[in-house]
Parts: C-alpha cells; sequence; structure tokens
C-alpha cells in the first residue's frame, strides 16, 4: 500500500504546480491522478516523426510579465527565446495581426496609407493601441471607414467562427477589446519575456512532477477513486473516507454529475498534415478570417527551430463541445454569458461545503487562463489558501 498525503487531481499547469508545492514546500506525498496518458494538459507535446516539436492540442506561446511566474518555472526549464508573429489573410495580402501601421502599408496605396498613418498618430499619438468603438466614433471619416474595415476583414469572421455565433451575436464587450495598433512593432504580445521550454512543455511539467515525494497515475478517471458524501461532506476514496488535502482542477460540474446542467465549452478540431517540403508559410501562425471553415494554421518549425526537409503544420476548426463524442469532448473556452455564470456559482457553492477540497485552475474556475496567469493563480492558491488554513490531515492509502 502507498501513503498519500494529498491527492492532486488533474496533471495540467495547475495541478502540477499544487503537487510541485506541496511535495516541495511541505514535504507532503502527492498523489497526482490524469485522465489522459500523459502529463502536461492541454500543453502537452512531442516529437514526431520529422522531428518537429509538435504541440497535440494546438499552439501554446508562453508569454509572460510576472517576474515570479517567469522565476519559478525557470527552476524546472531552459528557455528559448521566441517572439510571436501572426499574419492574418485579408484581400488576397497576408497582413501583420493585431492591425497597425505595417498592416495599413501591405492594404492600402502609399499615398492613401500615409494620409491615413498621420491622422491616427496625430489623434491618438504613437506606440498607442485604439479600441475599433474608439475608432467608430471618430469625427474623421477616413478613420471611420478604418475601423469599419478592421473589424469586417479582420475581426467579425474570425470570431463568428471561433464562437459558433452569427456576426451579430458577438458582444460589444468584445468588439470593444479589438485594437488597431499605431507603431510598426508585428508582436503579436508585449511581455517583458517571450519564450518556449527549450525541451517542450511536457518536459517542463515532467520535471515539476519529478519531486521523490510525487506519484503520478495516468489514465486514471478521477471518478473512479473519489466519490462525495453531500451528508456527510466528506471525500472517498476507494470506499474510505480521506482526511487530507484534495486539490481538484477538473469540471466542477462533471464532478457533481451535472446536477444543474453542463457548463458549455468550445471546442477545437485538428487537422495535422507533415508535407514534403521545408517550410509552408512566412510566420508561425496566419490567421484567416474571411474564408475556410479553418481560423488558422499554424507551422510548428518557426517555434523551436529543426533543421528538417520536412514540415508540420496544423489546421484549427472551432467546434461545439459534446462530452459524448470523441472527436468534440476536449474542453478549450468557457462559453460566457449570464446563465453559464449562475451554473458554474451553483457549483462553485457545492464544492466550497467540502471543507477538504481545493477547486483551482482554468477548468474548475471556469475561466480562460494564459498559461502565465494558470501558473501566477496556483502560486497565490497555494499561498493564501494552504499555507494558513493547513492542520492535522491524514493519509490516504492506495493499492
Amino acid at each position: 500500500m502507498e501513503h498519500f498525503d494529498i491527492v492532486v487531481i488533474g496533471a495540467g499547469f495547475s495541478g502540477a504546480v499544487m503537487a510541485e508545492r506541496f511535495a516541495s514546500q511541505m514535504n507532503k506525498t502527492v498523489l497526482v491522478l490524469e485522465q489522459r496518458p500523459h502529463v502536461a494538459g492541454n500543453c502537452y507535446d512531442y516529437r514526431n516523426e520529422a522531428g518537429i516539436l509538435v504541440h497535440h492540442y494546438g499552439p501554446h506561446l508562453f508569454h509572460t510579465s510576472k517576474q515570479q511566474v517567469w522565476d519559478y518555472l525557470s527552476q524546472f526549464t531552459q528557455w528559448t527565446p521566441y517572439e510571436h508573429k501572426v499574419l492574418g489573410s485579408v484581400d488576397g495580402k497576408l497582413i501583420p495581426i493585431p492591425f497597425n501601421l505595417n498592416s495599413l502599408a501591405v492594404l492600402y496605396a502609399k499615398e492613401q496609407a500615409e494620409k491615413i498613418e498621420a491622422l491616427l498618430i496625430s489623434t491618438y499619438g504613437f506606440d498607442t493601441k485604439v479600441p475599433i468603438l474608439e475608432l467608430r466614433k471618430s469625427a474623421e471619416p477616413l478613420l471611420q471607414e478604418l475601423a469599419e474595415f478592421v473589424y469586417q476583414k479582420v475581426f467579425v469572421n474570425y470570431t463568428a467562427k471561433q464562437w459558433g455565433c452569427s456576426p451579430e451575436d458577438i458582444s460589444p464587450t468584445v468588439t470593444a477589446r479589438v485594437p488597431v495598433v499605431i507603431s510598426r512593432d508585428d508582436r503579436y504580445f508585449h511581455d517583458t519575456y517571450q519564450a518556449i521550454p527549450s525541451a517542450g512543455y511536457t518536459s517542463l511539467i515532467t520535471k515539476m512532477l519529478s519531486h521523490k515525494n510525487i506519484t503520478v497515475k495516468t489514465s486514471v478517471e478521477a471518478k473512479s477513486f473519489i466519490r462525495l458524501e453531500p451528508q456527510s461532506k466528506s471525500v472517498l476514496f476507494a470506499g474510505e473516507v480521506f482526511k487530507g488535502q484534495v486539490v481538484f482542477t477538473g469540471m466542477l460540474d462533471q464532478l457533481f454529475d451535472y446536477v444543474d446542467g453542463e457548463l458549455p465549452y468550445r471546442s477545437l478540431q485538428f487537422d495535422f498534415q507533415t508535407l514534403e517540403q521545408s517550410q509552408f508559410q512566412p510566420a508561425t501562425t496566419v490567421n484567416y478570417p474571411n474564408e475556410h471553415a479553418f481560423t488558422r494554421i499554424t507551422e510548428f518549425k518557426h517555434i523551436l527551430k529543426v533543421n528538417s526537409n520536412r514540415t508540420t503544420i496544423v489546421k484549427e476548426y472551432p467546434q461545439g463541445y459534446d462530452r459524448h463524442h470523441e472527436s468534440k469532448n476536449v474542453p478549450y473556452y468557457p462559453v460566457f454569458n449570464d446563465e453559464n455564470q449562475r451554473k458554474f456559482e451553483v457549483y462553485k457553492k457545492l464544492v466550497k461545503q467540502f471543507p477538504n477540497i481545493i477547486s483551482t485552475g482554468r477548468l474548475a474556475e471556469y475561466k480562460y487562463y494564459n498559461m502565465d496567469d494558470a501558473v501566477a493563480n496556483a502560486l497565490a492558491t497555494f499561498e493564501k489558501q494552504v499555507k494558513p488554513n493547513y492542520s492535522n490531515m491524514g493519509k490516504l492509502n492506495v493499492s
């Protein structure tokens, strides 16, 4: 029999951080249960037959301005500097995304582009970001036309495909965040640190989970171990009451057997292709807002360079989430609206009734976290919820 102080459900970033902190900072023995056959969650990557590091669940580009997150993860990986750049297919041309002064120069005749650029700089200043809604309010007809062009050609159809809705149903609060960038900086992110783990994300998280106090079991459904007793508010593992801490990073609606209905998500379908050519496209990612059913194509050789006469690309098709469907059962993006938030609050109240469960992470909190946000959130959860309230805890026996 093995003896554990802590059980962590999920081996993505959130679960890995919590497991590592318990093991290294409190010298607790930790059991990590992961339903997939691998660790690293949606960040899982591997080298394919062409020697190219492929991101199995779509491209993951690490960027952060959080010093604590950078320093923490740097304990477990070397970094390869990488600044992400995205192009968009608009009217048969590839333009930098987000839309900026370089995009303007590609799409407009020189004299017209210079006139619009001068107007943007004189009105809003250089090296600023202007939301589409603010541009639409401009008294200058040229700037109003630019705002409409960017909205129609760059944003609206891409977003409609991503969220499976008509352009008319896109929330104004989402539209308000669409920027025109008044600079020639083509980088997609502007964080202090932008890099890729040199050996990949799977290697990074494997090292986080390599502490001698941590045991990882993959291809295990947590529900086969865990059962909640609503009357006593206790957690049972293999039929016995567990007095230790449970960290749950999965879907709360699943944990409570969908008692208040399912929480909706958007999912993705990926079409990977390894091609007999050294390069497919000029940038890591090219968006296709107005043509094709897919939203974008990513070429992995641009992320971590490899000397190969072949290349691997992936086309990304947004789709609805269906937990019963083999190709649609991976939840990626929560669908935010008042009704879904109400459902989540029901589950949030339910999990709070169990004092030895900590729910944290993208799925458990029904939020979209970037990778650095997930790490920062897990570190904060450990410092704020675990350390102050940690008391005598029992051990779980697992055969």
